[in-house]
This record gives C-alpha cells, sequence and structure tokens, in this order.
C-alpha cells in the first residue's frame, strides 16, 4: 500500500452529472495502475475551506493517522484513464447536491491537492472470454468507459447504461460494441437495470457480466445470475457503488447489536466456504435486518 499526494491539473465539465479531473504532480511519480478496467481507490479530500487534506501513513495493507490527527474526508472513486507519459491520471465525479467529494469537485481549481492510495481491479473475465454485458449507473459510467476502450478484440460486448436523462450521455461508441442507454434510477427513481437484465438472452460460449449500480439492486441482479440463471462466481462480478437513502441504511446498521455484526464480519474469515456461499449468507442476513 501507499499514500500518493496528488495535484489537480485540470477540471472539464463532461454531462450534467460528471467533472473529469486530471491529477498529477510530482506525488504521483510512482503511482502504479493495475491495468484493469475497474480499478478503484480512495481519494482523501480536503476539508471544506482548505486547499489540501492531512495525509494518512502507509501500512502493509491500509492507512492511518498519527494520534490526534482526524482524519480527512475520504471517498472511493474508479480510476477513469492512466497516462504514465504525462505522469497523469483521471478521475470522473458523479456531481449532485451535497455530498463532501461532489462538492469538492465543483469547486476544484488547478493546485489544488487530494490524496490517492495504491489502486485495485475486481473486473476479472474467465480464460477464452467470448462476450461481455456491462450494465451500470451513472456512478459506473467511468469504469465501463474504460472497459470498453480496452475490451479485447473480437469480444463482443454489450454495454446498458441507466441515466437520469439524455444530457447524461457520454461517447462510448466503439466497433464492435452495442450500447443502449435508459432513463430512470440514480435515486431519482426506481432502477430498472435488474428488471432489464432479466429480459436479456445471454449468448452461448465464455461470457461474463459486469455490474456496478447502487447496492440493493446489485444483490438482486448477484440474485438472478447466480440463483436464477445458475452461473457460476466465475462468470459474473456485482459491485454496489452507492447505498439508496443511505442515512436511513446507516441508522438501521447502528441499531443492530454488537454481536450480530461480529458475526457477519467472521462469516469473511472461514476459509473453507465457498466465497459465493459466504455472500449468499451474508446478503441474506442483511435483508432480514431490514439492510
Amino acid at each position: 500500500m501507499n499514500i500518493f499526494r496528488a495535484e489537480v491539473v485540470s477540471t472539464a465539465r463532461l454531462t450534467a452529472g460528471m467533472i473529469r479531473i486530471v491529477l498529477g504532480g510530482e506525488g504521483v511519480a510512482d503511482f502504479l495502475s493495475t491495468g484493469v478496467g475497474d480499478e478503484y481507490l480512495r481519494v482523501f479530500l480536503p476539508a471544506p475551506g482548505e486547499r489540501e487534506p492531512v495525509l494518512p501513513f502507509a501500512t502493509e495493507k491500509s492507512w492511518d493517522y498519527p494520534e490526534g490527527v482526524t482524519p480527512s474526508p475520504m471517498r472511493t472513486y474508479t480510476v477513469r484513464a492512466v497516462d504514465p507519459a504525462a505522469g497523469t491520471l483521471t478521475i470522473d465525479f458523479v456531481v449532485h447536491e451535497g455530498g463532501v467529494a461532489a462538492t469538492w469537485a465543483q469547486h476544484a481549481t488547478v493546485g489544488d491537492v487530494v490524496g490517492l492510495n495504491s489502486p485495485c481491479g475486481l473486473y476479472s473475465p474467465p480464460e477464452g472470454l467470448e462476450w461481455q454485458l456491462l450494465l451500470a449507473d451513472a456512478t459506473g459510467l467511468p469504469a465501463v468507459g474504460r472497459l470498453v476502450e480496452q475490451a479485447p478484440a473480437g469480444v463482443r460486448t454489450r454495454v446498458i447504461v441507466e441515466v437520469p436523462d439524455e444530457t447524461h450521455h457520454q461517447g462510448l461508441s466503439r466497433p464492435g460494441v452495442d450500447v443502449v442507454w435508459v432513463y430512470g434510477g440514480n435515486g431519482y427513481s426506481q432502477s430498472r437495470l435488474d428488471e432489464i437484465l432479466r429480459t436479456v438472452d445471454l449468448p452461448d460460449g465464455v461470457g461474463y457480466v459486469w455490474f456496478a449500480g447502487e447496492a440493493k439492486v446489485m444483490r438482486t441482479v448477484r440474485t438472478h445470475l447466480r440463483h436464477e440463471r445458475g452461473l457460476p462466481g466465475t462468470a459474473y462480478k456485482v459491485i454496489g457503488y452507492w447505498t439508496d437513502k443511505v442515512e436511513e441504511w446507516t441508522e438501521r446498521w447502528d441499531a443492530v447489536d454488537a454481536e450480530t455484526k461480529q458475526w457477519l464480519m467472521r462469516l469473511w474469515d472461514d476459509e473453507g466456504r465457498a466465497v459465493e456461499e459466504i455472500e449468499d449468507e451474508y446478503f441474506a442476513t442483511l435483508e432480514t435486518l431490514g439492510l
């Protein structure tokens, strides 16, 4: 794990709901991308009114702050692009009313500073990939864009993106890639991505389904792929990028007793069980808790 000091090189409004920020500077000279299309990292942000955050120090697998130091606000973001020659990396920020990261992105200027940690990727298609289906709401657009750009030649790629309206479109065109835009979800209305997935005929051959969006929709999509379609865990990756009505969710989580929370965390320590089985039990328990 490494911590990097990154300076804003440029900012640009991409769409009604997204701002692109290019980061660079001497502090990212040793930044090493995983090369994975959906790689993500933590962005350590300045406190309101400041131009630079208090950066943590790296530990073997994480980070920490000296005793008595208030941690900087931190959010998780996808790396949209990396340009080793220029010494820069690009992050696209979904912007909306409120939110520490969205507010920072809308007011960021050249020279402002953030902290970054080492990135990690999740996209991991099986060997011999013949087709892939990428589904995402607006929060997943940066990863979708990079995955489309990196799609292997000869692999049939279909993309379904749910955005609030046409003003959120981005250029995702590439030969051999089929892109469908649908409208809704994203906190404005109920997402339809799970319903749309049910209507899709998946091709024969070695394939991969990748989903990124709201956490509860992610669970529904996972249930459909694993238990209704019967796909093995190697044939899909589903990621919850955000939680609708997160304040209410947090209140319910805070009300859960400590013993139950510890039991949920210990589930992941069982190396003798398949990850898919642990996820089944974990998500089923969250449902019973109203989470």
